[in-house]
């Protein structure tokens, strides 16, 4: 597909009308943005933030692990999985006022969005009370509030939208096609009804994927179609570099090369020209240089904080300096 081609599909109103009504990108499509010039694929996608984004301003989200491994699931990157032997020090859920003084600690360290995390296949019903109540905490600080704590049932997401939750987070992690290759204990239908249940209880979607894990470009084509046909679609798109930790089953993949990683972040801008688009996991291996091209691709928050549940990351000092050096602002 030429460029001219991209453009005029990409553009066309019938497209975005059919888009908006749940139809698809095409595949082919997503993946000819993918081929264009790395140059001209950053420039795109910066000129579509600009025309979305008025300001240069970068959201800091922070994210804490609420209760820690002994998750019965089989994710091939995760090393809260039971299945692995990773080290990972189990932990049970944290009290409403252990988690409210991590939200307060990262609103004094600038971060205006706070994410609790939580290892669980599926939440029970005193796990949904508990965290009702740390979602009324913690937006009681004046916090963007978002959760992830896996499946959710339609009364659960009711529950959770009710207490105020603004956003839930439940990624995609990659392609259907390559899904199965990463999980084999929950199915890819089992997260789009989640994600379902969420829109239905009138929470925001955040919901992204991993790069790195071995997939290929029609895989990350793939994962951003999905994401970009959703209607409405995903306010919030993580992007997260695979972690490889020792003892799970991806510890020995290849390294993604990470132009590749800001080609990712570009397209997903250009799809969804709405959303925040989020460096998540993984930025601790990126260098400041390509974290760069990555803002200029179109990415506009980052989790902000020393750790990313239960892997490391960037400090905030770090981030600060790099964000003042770039003269880029903390957003709301």
């Amino acid at each position: 597909m030429s460029n001219q081609s991209i453009a005029t599909e990409l553009s066309n109103p019938s497209t975005k009308r059919a888009t908006l009504n749940g139809h698809h990108y095409s595949e082919k499509t997503v993946n000819a943005l993918f081929e264009l010039p790395f140059l001209e694929l950053v420039y795109k996608a910066q000129s579509v933030h600009q025309t979305h984004f008025k300001d240069s301003g970068v959201q800091l989200s922070t994210l804490m692990s609420v209760k820690t491994g002994a998750c019965p699931e089989d994710c091939s990157y995760c090393p809260q999985s039971a299945r692995y032997k990773t080290g990972l020090k189990v932990e049970q859920l944290k009290p409403v006022g252990e988690i409210l003084a991590a939200a307060k600690a990262a609103k004094a360290n600038g971060a205006t969005r706070f994410c609790m995390g939580a290892a669980w296949r599926s939440p029970k019903q005193k796990d949904i009370e508990h965290m009702v109540a740390a979602i009324e905490a913690v937006r009681g600080e004046g916090l963007e509030t978002c959760a992830t704590l896996g499946m959710l049932t339609p009364d659960h997401a009711a529950e959770l939208g009710a207490a105020g939750l603004d956003y839930y987070n439940h990624n995609l992690d990659t392609s259907e096609e390559f899904y199965s290759e990463i999980i084999s204990t929950r199915t890819y239908q089992d997260r789009l009804d989640t994600l379902e249940n969420v829109r239905d209880a009138g929470m925001k979607v955040c919901c992204g994927g991993i790069v790195g894990m071995g997939e290929g470009q029609n895989d990350r084509a793939g994962l951003l179609a999905t994401l970009a046909n959703m209607s409405p679609q995903p306010e919030s798109v993580p992007i997260n570099n695979l972690v490889k930790v020792p003892g799970t089953p991806l510890d020995d993949t290849q390294e993604l090369d990470p132009l590749d990683f800001v080609r990712t972040v570009a397209v997903a801008r250009i799809l969804m020209p709405q959303a925040r688009v989020r460096l998540s996991a993984g930025r601790e291996q990126i260098s400041d240089e390509m974290q760069t091209l990555c803002f200029m691709a179109g990415a506009n928050s980052i989790f902000y904080g020393e750790d990313l549940l239960t892997t490391g990351n960037a400090t905030p000092e770090h981030d600060r300096d790099l964000l003042q050096r770039l003269k880029l602002e903390v957003s709301a």
